[in-house]
C-alpha cells in the first residue's frame, strides 16, 4: 500500500487509531448525559439534548477536546468522571505489534492527538502505549486543533520532519484532509475505531481495519 522506503516518520492519532474509541464514545455519549441528568434532576433525553447542543457549538475546535472547558461548561468534574470507567481504556489489539514493527525498521513514531493532556496522561497510565512511541504531541501544547493548519506547522517545526516523507494515520477523514492540505505525503484511515460499532466508510483515503495488513509489506520493503 505504501512505499515504506520513502517514509521516515509515522504520525499516529490516539483515540480510535491506537486505542479503542469505545471508551470516549461511552464517556461522552452515555456517562456525561447520565451524570448531568442525575445532577440537574432532569429527564435523560433532556440531558442528552443539552450536551449534544453544547458539543455541536464547539465541534472541531480545541475547546471540543478540552476537559477544562467541559468541566466549566457542564459544571461536572470531567476528570474525576473519566476515572470512574478506566477499565474501558483499551489499546487496539493490533496496535502494539504495528508500533514495534515500525520501531524495528527504524521509523520514527510520533503520537499526534487532540486529547487534552489530562486525558492523555490517564490513557498512558492505563495502557502500554507509551512504550511503542518515540514522541508525543497533544494539540493543546500548540494552541491549535489538528483540524487547523497551524497545528501542522508547529508539529513539523518541533520535530524537524519532512511532511512529504510522513505517513499519517487517523480515524477522522476531516483530519486526514487537514494533514493532506499541510503537505503530509501518505495518509491512511482506520475504519473500525470503536470495537462496539460498525465499520466506517472512507471516501477519499485508503483505510484498513487491522494493522496486520501492513506488517508483511512493511518488513519486506526495507
Amino acid at each position: 500500500m505504501f512505499p515504506w522506503n520513502n517514509i521516515d516518520t509515522v504520525l499516529l492519532d490516539m483515540d480510535g487509531t491506537l486505542l479503542d474509541l469505545h471508551f470516549d464514545n461511552h464517556f461522552w455519549l452515555s456517562v456525561v448525559p447520565q451524570t448531568l441528568s442525575q445532577q440537574l434532576r432532569i429527564p435523560l433525553q433532556q440531558a442528552h439534548d443539552r450536551v449534544e447542543a453544547a458539543y455541536e457549538k464547539v465541534f472541531g475546535t480545541l475547546s471540543w477536546y478540552c476537559l477544562d472547558y467541559w468541566t466549566e461548561e457542564l459544571q461536572l468534574d470531567i476528570t474525576a468522571l473519566h476515572r470512574t470507567i478506566v477499565d474501558r481504556i483499551q489499546m487496539r489489539q493490533d496496535s502494539m505489534p504495528f508500533l514495534l514493527a515500525l520501531g524495528d525498521v527504524g521509523k520514527s513514531r510520533i503520537l499526534v492527538t487532540n486529547a487534552h493532556p489530562k486525558s492523555l496522561a490517564l490513557k498512558l497510565e492505563h495502557t502500554e502505549l507509551e512504550t511503542g512511541l518515540d514522541h508525543i504531541l497533544s494539540s493543546h501544547e500548540t494552541g491549535f486543533a489538528k483540524e487547523d493548519p497551524e497545528f501542522w506547522l508547529a508539529l513539523f517545526s518541533r520535530f524537524e520532519i519532512i511532511p512529504s516523507r510522513c505517513l499519517f494515520i487517523d480515524d477522522s477523514e476531516a483530519i486526514l484532509h487537514a494533514a493532506k492540505r499541510a503537505g503530509v505525503g501518505y495518509l491512511l484511515g482506520i475504519s473500525n475505531p470503536d470495537s462496539q460499532k460498525s465499520h466506517k466508510t472512507f471516501t477519499d483515503f485508503p483505510a484498513i481495519d487491522d494493522y496486520h495488513q501492513l506488517l508483511t509489506q512493511l518488513q519486506t520493503n526495507q
